[in-house]
């Protein structure tokens, strides 16, 4: 019983890891929105995070008993930052800096509103997984009672 209450909180936990990367990586995009320079040169090029389900790690003692309680159970990890190849948005400014010759801009492919989108998505799955490890902590607590 304990194992699996622990298992839950680890579970969310992982959860929580994982979307606080993809937020961070949704600022980073925010951030660098309208920048044309880079240290790999070029505009700045969208992140995504890539997230993969993996098992959840079993005693090998367990294994060895036959006990397959985590059988399906899987928690998520991040494995990747991969970059968008969605192409960059090309601006008429023959001011700018960074404009060719004909006067064109290329700007970050970041679309803002679908960067606000992910943005929202991760923090309530963020908060779900908070839930999820409030409500494991609950059964863990009251399970303590029963026992006394």
């Amino acid at each position: 019983m304990a194992n699996d209450l622990f298992s839950s909180m680890h579970i969310g936990a992982a959860g929580m890891s994982a979307q606080r990367s993809r937020m961070d990586i949704v600022a980073e995009n925010i951030a660098n929105s309208e920048s044309t320079r880079t240290k790999e040169g070029g505009a700045y090029r969208r992140r995504q995070v890539v997230f993969q389900a993996t098992p959840v790690e079993q005693k090998f003692s367990e294994v060895f008993k036959g006990s397959m309680a985590s059988g399906g159970r899987q928690t998520v990890k991040v494995v990747d930052i991969s970059l968008d190849q969605k192409p960059f948005r090309d601006v008429h400014d023959p001011s700018h800096p960074d404009a060719d010759e004909n006067g064109i801009v290329k700007l970050p492919n970041v679309n803002m509103v679908e960067e606000m989108v992910d943005m929202n998505s991760a923090s309530r799955s963020f908060e779900a997984n908070v839930t999820t490890m409030e409500a494991s902590k609950r059964m863990f607590m009251k399970s303590l009672e029963l026992l006394r």
